[in-house]
């Protein structure tokens, strides 16, 4: 089965938003073993959309389109694809009734032009939509299909899982075969550098394909069995995770879908530890990630950004005399952030981060991109010391995980 992609929307050609949704359908397409033919982008144009449609549909077996299906007067995605094809729009009335219930739940007043978002091309198939508010739809026509969902990746990503892949499974099935995949989280390695570690391995000899997916800070490795028994898969699959192992151990973190703050946050529950958190380089980052898992109350005390001198020596005591002879970026500055930090909460657990982001700042012996680390608890406190070479944005966020990975390390007893 051929695929294309056709991402919709002004904010797109404008480059004003990144096209997230191209990326994430071909790989979970793929990963299918299913073919993306094309990816295209267009405006929020009538004229331009129907051309792309048709354009499209005489390259691939199924379009998958994103984005205009929202209430204002440039999401015309809906009408477009119903012109071009030919068919008029009819109004559903469960997915209008739904979106109402939305607006009534959060409290929303209700305005008129939301109802376009519950209008379907005729004869479509509608899609649910379980994290927003505007449904998708599919559409057959002369034997292929049109997927239409929102543009925004969090409902894209969610709807594709629910609602779109389920359509093309059973429309599209494919000889009988068992399918097992596997997601191998790593740290501190380039994507460059992991493709030469494992270069050795023959992967189709092991009867696995791999694909290589940076997320910054981290890259993920992700191994598919495809098989004609479910246990041939697997046994293919723990082959070529146990090659991967063997020469990435250090640098792997997790194996799975869980992220590295879910990690950290049943690491805490579980032993029943608390934490507080004092940072600045990060001004806060490392805290966001924290509290970003449900139930985050359990162990996160408190913060405090403590980005001047003058906060580090008052709120988080750490004398003067010590800032001044060794720096508000170093190891004695550091651990005394965690340290007070863990005094003032109480809490079993300080973290604190000190560093230069950038891009101005820096020294000869401390360089835009140094960080300091530092982790204190009732017996002993620890420090790590990093220099990065990004910009101010990526450097607060490497910052924050290599944060987190020194706090993993230490309740898993490895530091």
């Amino acid at each position: 089965m051929k695929i294309a992609v056709l991402t919709i929307g002004n904010e797109l050609m404008s480059g004003r938003t990144a096209d997230a949704n191209s990326s994430f359908l071909a790989r979970e397409t793929s990963l299918q073993g299913w073919s993306v033919e094309v990816m295209m982008s267009v405006e929020d144009n009538f004229a331009a959309i129907s051309h792309r449609i048709n354009f499209l549909l005489t390259l691939a077996d199924v379009i998958i389109c994103t984005g205009g299906l929202g209430p204002t007067a440039d999401d015309i995605t809906t009408e477009a694809i119903a012109r071009a094809l030919g068919l008029p729009l009819y109004q559903d009335e469960a997915s209008l009734n739904h979106i109402k219930n939305i607006f009534m739940k959060r409290n929303l007043t209700w305005i008129e032009n939301n109802t376009k978002q519950a209008m379907f091309p005729q004869g479509a198939e509608v899609i649910a939509n379980p994290v927003g508010t505007a449904p998708g739809f599919a559409l057959k026509t002369s034997g292929k299909w049109i997927f239409v969902i929102p543009g925004i990746p969090r409902e894209a990503q969610s709807m594709f899982s629910t609602g779109v892949l389920p359509i093309l499974q059973r429309e599209f099935p494919q000889k009988e075969q068992y399918m097992v995949r596997q997601t191998i989280k790593t740290f501190g390695l380039t994507e460059s550098a992991i493709d030469k570690t494992l270069a050795d391995i023959d992967f189709a000899i092991l009867g696995v394909s791999i694909g290589f997916y940076p997320v910054f800070p981290e890259n993920h490795i992700v191994l598919v069995s495809r098989q004609m028994t479910d246990n041939a898969a697997r046994e293919k699959l723990k082959l070529a995770q146990d090659e991967v192992y063997a020469r990435l151990n250090k640098y792997i973190f997790t194996c799975g879908e869980e992220t590295l703050e879910e990690i950290v946050a049943n690491l805490l529950k579980e032993k029943k530890m608390t934490i507080a958190v004092a940072e600045s380089c990060t001004g806060g980052l490392i805290t966001n990630r924290l509290t970003d898992v449900p139930g985050s109350s359990e162990y996160m005390e408190c913060a405090v950004v403590s980005y001047s001198n003058a906060a580090k020596i008052t709120m988080l005591g750490v004398p003067a005399e010590v800032i001044e002879k060794n720096g508000a970026v170093s190891e004695e500055t550091a651990c005394l952030m965690a340290e007070g930090a863990r005094k003032l909460a109480g809490t079993d657990l300080g973290l604190a981060s000190t560093g230069i982001a950038g891009p101005s700042g820096g020294s000869e012996n401390k360089p835009v991109g140094t960080v300091y680390l530092a982790l204190s608890a009732a017996d002993k406190t620890i420090c790590r010391h990093h220099v990065y070479r990004w910009d101010r944005k990526r450097n607060k966020l490497i910052f924050s995980e290599a944060a987190l990975h020194l706090l993993k390390n230490f309740l898993q007893g490895k530091g």
